[in-house]
């Protein structure tokens, strides 16, 4: 009983990775939305951002888990031809240091804008743990858009994401 047991959940597991490995999530389009919401850490993440911006897809930008000895000056730097758009339209969030908290610092941002949807921008391989966290840190009448970027990652990249997703959901079933 026990061996059939773990056999399944393995088997389950397996198949979930299968899943996530082959089927990544891809690129939105033209949809439009009041912000876009862009979490640090992976390359064209932020390019992406400004691209919805500047098409005109979306009216603001959180670029959420900057760290806090970047100046706005300075970021924008790095991006030619959009210092007009960091001055208008894009907000930079401190106070995040990793996916849970990317989420928080959204839904506190979202909620001072008064954002009734959001297009997530990051990579392929980490957008459905940032989503789960958005999902769980916004309210339910906030739209989430998916825009994944994509990459070319590595099987030890998706390996490892796979797994915090997993452990993530599953905390998330027991409330922490």
């Amino acid at each position: 009983m026990i061996v059939r047991l773990l056999s399944s959940v393995l088997l389950a597991w397996i198949l979930g990775f299968a899943w996530f490995a082959i089927l990544l999530p891809q690129p939105l389009g033209e949809q439009q939305t009041d912000a876009v919401v862009v979490p640090t850490g992976g390359p064209l993440r932020i390019d992406r951002g400004l691209e919805a911006l500047r098409n005109k897809w979306a009216d603001r930008l959180l670029i959420s888990g900057v760290d806090r000895d970047v100046r706005p000056a300075e970021l924008s730097a790095q991006y030619p031809g959009s210092t007009e758009l960091f001055d208008c339209c894009v907000d930079l969030g401190f106070r995040a240091y990793d996916t849970r908290s990317n989420g928080i610092e959204t839904a506190r941002w979202a909620k001072q804008r008064k954002v009734t949807s959001v297009r997530l921008v990051t990579t392929d391989w980490h957008m459905r743990r940032a989503e789960y966290e958005l999902h769980r840190a916004l309210p339910d009448d906030i739209a989430i858009y998916t825009d994944a970027v994509a990459s070319k990652p590595s099987l030890m990249t998706l390996w490892r994401e796979y797994n915090k997703l997993v452990l993530r959901v599953l905390a998330g079933l027991f409330g922490v």
